[in-house]
């Protein structure tokens, strides 16, 4: 699933209720154990008007307070954090530990940020050498040739925010399952909606469907930051298709439908279920349809087979390996220029996360995938004529994997 920033729909579910600058609580411990597993001297925060969400997140700093002045929050393996912050904004990290520095003039805050890394030979920020992980890389290169200059190594905190922020509480993985109890069953329901439209002869467009299932999972406390992907024939060979009032396809007798669906419990600290599921208005669909079909289901388990067998292992897996093992099924059968995104992403607060992403193709994604973190498998075939999406998320216990909701192993008959 991808949010495509669609606002076409009229209905009372509240879709930004929870967004996605909702913080933690700030746990210096296990932040600092964390910098001290990975050998790094210290994690410096930076941020301005709000650019560097995770810092805020990490933090748990307010959302919606001003920030209209640079201000720097170190967190070292050892020790005291240490504040740098403009006099205008002297409030603006009171509630985090450690002693702050003001500071009025960029001469002053040059020096203060000299002052706060003297010692310290490597320090994490949100950067992403050569960009390669976009979400994260937030950091500007100016600000990084300010910190080189103070002697200071810059790397990235990738494997930190992976290990911090994308790791699921108990409490956070039970919510994902409540809200994938809920998609599941209007998954079910939206499929008989269809039939009993047909069999009426009811004029039921792709939106029309959208809006009755974004009716039913609000009635049942689910909500989401984007309206769900509802999508026939050609419309599903677009992966981020989003049907509007006016341009959705109606449904027909011998159609093939998409159906992605995601959504959360209405809580800030919940977590995402996002799912996809394929059906069909006949009992016996194109060839080319089963065929494809056939090569994304093998693709999907071939790279949860190789998650599970690592977790089983004592291993870890990284996330370009799971999504090698989808593309591999894919160029074994000679489709693999159908198959034109990444196998996952991270699930978190935030339908996608800030974890690994099973990726090498998008980018190359070598972090690790941990205990606790969770994610989806939704390898996928585009033609100009359909597509097929096959997606399941997966959550990762100490030795095993799981795959938390049903899994599409037949196309739905409708």
């Amino acid at each position: 699933m991808r949010a495509v920033g669609v606002k076409l729909f009229h209905s009372p579910f509240n879709y930004k209720k929870n967004t996605t600058l909702m913080s933690h609580s700030f746990n210096l411990a296990a932040m600092q154990a964390a910098l001290r597993e990975q050998r790094c001297a210290g994690w410096l925060f930076a941020d301005h008007h709000h650019r560097d969400a995770i810092a805020g997140r990490l933090l748990g700093l307010p959302p919606g307070r001003m920030a209209t002045r640079r201000w720097f929050y170190l967190v070292p393996a050892e020790g005291a954090p240490r504040k740098l912050i403009h006099r205008i904004e002297a409030g603006q990290l009171e509630e985090l530990p450690g002693e702050a520095t003001l500071y009025s003039s960029w001469r002053d805050m040059e020096s203060g940020l000299r002052q706060m890394l003297t010692g310290l030979r490597r320090v994490a920020m949100q950067y992403s050498p050569r960009n390669a992980l976009p979400a994260l890389s937030v950091v500007d290169g100016g600000m990084l040739e300010l910190v080189r200059e103070t002697g200071a190594e810059v790397i990235s905190s990738a494997d930190l925010v992976a290990q911090l922020e994308a790791v699921w509480t108990p409490e956070q993985l039970a919510s994902h399952r409540q809200a994938g109890k809920v998609i599941d069953r209007v998954i079910t329901a939206a499929f008989r909606r269809i039939r009993q439209a047909l069999d009426a002869e009811e004029k039921l467009s792709e939106y029309d469907l959208q809006q009755w299932m974004i009716e039913r999972m609000a009635a049942e406390g689910v909500t989401a930051e984007e309206p769900p992907i509802v999508a026939i024939n050609s419309h599903a060979g677009d992966p981020h298709y989003a049907p509007s009032a006016k341009g959705a396809a109606r449904f027909q007798n011998g159609d093939l439908v998409l159906l992605d669906v995601w959504g959360k419990c209405q809580d800030a600290r919940a977590v995402y279920y996002d799912v996809t599921w394929m059906g069909a208005a006949t009992r016996r669909p194109l060839l080319k349809i089963a065929r494809a079909f056939t090569r994304v289901r093998a693709a999907r388990d071939a790279a949860f087979a190789l998650i599970q067998n690592r977790m089983r292992a004592g291993e870890a897996a990284q996330g370009w390996e799971a999504d090698r093992a989808a593309r591999q099924v894919m160029e074994e059968a000679d489709v693999a220029g159908h198959f034109t995104h990444r196998t996952g992403h991270s699930i978190g607060t935030s339908v996608h996360g800030y974890g690994p992403n099973l990726d090498s193709l998008e980018t190359h994604d070598i972090r690790r995938l941990r205990p606790g973190h969770g994610f989806s498998i939704e390898p996928g075939l585009y033609y100009a004529s359909f597509g097929i999406r096959l997606e399941v998320n997966v959550y990762l216990h100490e030795r095993d994997a799981e795959i938390t909701g049903p899994i599409q192993n037949e196309l739905i008959t409708i």
